[in-house]
């Protein structure tokens, strides 16, 4: 069972499963609105959290603590 976008904390590490694609990230800021500015911990590269659930969640969908 997925976590809610509700409990993310800042400085924490998360992953999230969505249509095929994995990822694992740190917060690293709080945007306001169930949106995040988050570091995947793999490439080191920076995006925000709604950039991966734009088009929606799929079956697939999971998302938990590290």
């Amino acid at each position: 069972m997925p976590i809610s976008l509700d409990v993310l904390r800042v400085g924490s590490t998360y992953y999230l499963s969505n249509f095929g694609e994995h990822y694992e990230f740190e917060v690293i800021e709080n945007l306001g609105e169930g949106n995040f500015r988050v570091k995947d911990i793999h490439t080191l590269e920076y995006f925000e959290l709604n950039s991966i659930t734009q088009f929606g969640k799929g079956e697939d969908y999971d998302m938990g603590e590290c």
